[in-house]
């Protein structure tokens, strides 16, 4: 088993392609996993006993604890010892200097009784042999689809500014019937990219086994030869179809021959039928594209009696079929829990609710057009509407505790306390702050806003402001910024203050005493 836990996304690959007949190794060899890590979970997945379908029914978090329980580690024998070690010397190599020997030295100091230096040689030379090898990709029905961008821009009109821009030109082939798909985007952001990807498969009418990018930055994080790190974005867009994700190698040119040869035929079918002289808006040269693109797929192969069309007829059986729904496009931010039980979405200026015996804690917020998801690790403790109101909070009052109270310095006594010091009037208009709020906490913030004034402005200046806010119905931070800033609470004739009305829906002062 790997040094570092496997995502729970390529856990689900493992299963679903060995419950496809799809043997360890070559598992492994598309997941960019060691054959022994994919033999360990697809021995636990058989010792289980449990069918995928009800498998695929956790969460990751569920899944994460069934195939990673607590303390519970598993005896290996001294040759998956000596083959585990392999892929992490194979890195070490790389580091100028280092040398076979001086791994084998620090094999034995790790595993003192295991293999002597003949043996291990022969192990690593056998296990090199078989994961460095150079050979022919031979495409299967069904397998991969192969993505990339192309060199060269194509210019099209923004019909809002009446700019020339230049289109990023994305590229889609299927690898077995080699039927392309090509498309003018705005950018090559993680949002089009993926897009761009949906509309591919959409038009391929069906998903294969995998999916090939190079190493987009909208598709990895990280690049690496052994184990390249995939935007999560990108993840989760995989995982709604159902689809592994496997990047090429860096300057491995034969894992992408198949797209980078595509982007050569665009130029030549697409690009040059193109007008050079007249510029229309990127739907339109998307629709001009979409018809050199039929006539590209319709055309016969040079050494064959069948066109790209032909073949990806006899492929279409072999795709899965397409989700019901489309990918909702899900971002991701990390988030602290502030002190008033709340995180803040900056996109939105909007904050959302979780249980209060998180505050302080780092989360992931993973929301969508519609939806906002906080979790802790894979365990999701919050779902909210996703709403656009800048400055406002949607609150779950189960998440908040028992009788408002925080177990931090910040609680309703503690802004009447300091109030009540300034005046009885700030007193009184600070419980009505708190008072309108569906929580006290979410007037924490306006409360410290308003009571910082008595340093900046003096006392006798906010009492005559809470005064003026007072006589007009007005209970927040903003309405006495307002009347210090335009020195309205000096115009003490002004004022008309009133008793303020009884009703059900405030609690008054005493509430909080």
């Amino acid at each position: 088993m790997a040094n570092k836990t496997t995502s729970m996304s390529k856990v689900r690959q493992i299963i679903k392609l060995y419950t496809q007949q799809m043997g360890k190794k070559k598992i492994g060899e598309r997941l960019g996993m060691s054959k022994h890590t994919v033999k360990h979970y697809v021995d636990f997945f058989r010792s289980l006993k449990i069918p995928k379908e009800e498998l695929f029914k956790l969460s990751d978090f569920d899944l994460n604890k069934l195939f990673h329980p607590p303390k519970e580690t598993l005896l290996n024998d001294q040759l998956k010892q000596l083959y585990d070690f392999f892929p992490v010397m194979a890195i070490q190599l790389r580091r100028r200097g280092m040398t076979v020997k001086k791994q084998f030295l620090e094999y034995k100091a790790l595993y003192p009784q295991s293999y002597g230096e003949t043996s291990f040689y022969q192990h690593y030379n056998k296990w090199r042999k078989k994961v460095n090898p150079t050979m022919h990709i031979e495409h299967k029905i069904g397998d991969k689809m192969y993505v990339d961008y192309a060199g060269a821009t194509l210019p099209y009109v923004d019909i809002e500014t009446g700019e020339i821009k230049n289109a990023q030109i994305f590229v889609a082939i299927l690898g077995w019937s080699q039927y392309a798909y090509v498309e003018a985007t705005y950018s090559q952001t993680i949002e089009e990219f993926i897009t761009a990807c949906e509309n591919a498969l959409r038009y391929f009418n069906g998903v294969p086994l995998a999916l090939v990018p190079d190493n987009l930055k909208s598709a990895v994080h990280k690049a690496s030869n052994y184990e390249p790190t995939v935007n999560e974005n990108f993840i989760a867009f995989a995982d709604h179809y159902g689809i592994a994700v496997l990047p090429a190698r860096s300057r491995k040119p034969q894992d992408k021959a198949h797209v980078e040869n595509m982007v050569k035929l665009s130029y030549q079918n697409i690009y040059t039928n193109l007008s050079e002289k007249v510029f229309v808006p990127l739907d339109e040269l998307n629709t001009q594209m979409r018809q050199h693109l039929i006539k590209f797929n319709d055309a016969q192969f040079t050494a064959k009696e069948c066109s790209r069309t032909d073949q990806w007829i006899m492929e279409l059986p072999s795709l899965q079929p397409l989700p019901a729904t489309l990918y909702e496009m899900q971002k991701i931010k990390q988030v602290t829990v502030m002190k008033n039980g709340h995180v803040y979405l900056s996109e939105d200026q909007h904050y959302y609710s979780v249980p209060y015996e998180f505050i302080g804690k780092k989360l992931k917020m993973q929301y969508s057009r519609s939806e906002v998801n906080l979790y802790l690790q894979y365990r999701l403790l919050a779902t909210h509407k996703r709403l656009r109101s800048p400055h406002n909070y949607t609150t779950t009052p189960e998440h908040m505790p028992a009788q408002h109270l925080f177990v931090t310095e910040w609680t309703p006594d503690f802004f009447i306390t300091k109030a009540r010091a300034i005046d009885p009037i700030v007193e009184y208009y600070i419980s009505q702050v708190l008072a309108k709020k569906q929580h006290p906490e979410q007037g924490y913030k306006s409360c410290m806003g308003i009571l910082s004034f008595a340093g900046r402005v003096g006392n006798t200046r906010l009492i005559n402001a809470c005064k003026r806010a007072h006589a007009i119905g007005y209970y927040n931070y903003k309405i006495i910024e307002d009347i210090l800033a335009k020195n309205l609470d000096k115009y003490e004739e002004d004022i008309q203050p009133s008793d303020m009305p009884m009703h059900d829906n405030i609690r008054g002062g005493n509430y909080y005493q």
